[in-house]
């Protein structure tokens, strides 16, 4: 009698966690849909990874450190940003961009086999995943990232275009220390407006983003150079992107 009276105790706790757990699901995945519709139509006066580089520099910091500053961003349309900055963008980070729908799969093969020959892991990130990251999440390698990552790409195909994805993905990356998004690195690194960018600048500023704080599209480095040129012989391969403007 006693250990009937047990289990059903045991199953209706069980079911009420079933049920928080559940409804916890819900409220989030609501949330999250409503905050990736939103900014299909709003731009972010700030992304989250900035929010929780704040967070962590008034958390962590030395008593003679200053705390990070979220950088201002300087929103423009892809009319206002040249044609071949986003050409170089989508040469050297994601070729695929208007084929995939967030994942490339082409890509993730090529990282897998070249594992046993260079001995690490080569990022298979396409432009989609980097604006997921960047605009909802926070800066970490653990599997809950990854896995909150893969949600958000999915979210932001479905909801966005790929001309938002590109204007926002162009807006809110980071571009070096303290700076964020095109506009800002065009001022910094050329002084000049991110619509007035030519092939050669272009090129150098879509080389360095894989590591934008160690590189330097103004001291490039022969490595840097040679992205340049790489990425150069890509951009005359790839066909027009008038349709995202």
């Amino acid at each position: 009698m006693a250990r009937s009276k047990r289990e059903r105790l045991l199953k209706r706790t069980f079911l009420r966690a079933l049920k928080l757990c559940t409804a916890l699901f819900l409220i989030l995945g609501v949330l999250s849909g409503a905050e990736v519709l939103l900014l299909k139509y709003f731009n972010p006066p700030f992304t989250t990874y900035m929010a929780w580089q704040w967070i962590e520099s008034r958390v962590y910091r030395l008593p003679d450190e200053e705390s990070y500053r979220i950088p201002y961003l300087h929103w423009r349309t892809l009319k206002q940003i040249s044609p071949h900055l986003i050409k170089a963008v989508l040469a050297g980070e994601d070729q695929r961009f208007l084929s995939h729908h967030g994942f490339d799969f082409v890509e993730m093969q090529d990282a897998l086999r070249d594992i046993p020959v260079s001995g690490k892991i080569r990022g298979a990130s396409t432009i989609t995943m980097q604006a997921a990251r960047t605009v909802f999440l926070w800066p970490s390698r653990t599997w809950l990232r990854k896995l909150l990552e893969a949600y958000y790409t999915v979210l932001i195909e479905i909801c966005w275009s790929k001309k938002r994805i590109m204007e926002v993905y162009l807006n809110t990356v980071d571009w070096g220390t303290d700076i964020a998004g095109a506009e800002a690195a065009a001022r910094m690194y050329f002084h000049k407006n991110a619509g007035d960018i030519t092939p050669s600048d272009a090129a150098l500023m879509a080389a360095i983003l894989p590591n934008p704080h160690a590189w330097s599209p103004i001291h490039p480095s022969e490595y840097v150079k040679e992205r340049q040129r790489r990425i150069l012989r890509d951009m005359e391969k790839l066909p027009s992107f008038q349709a995202l403007r």
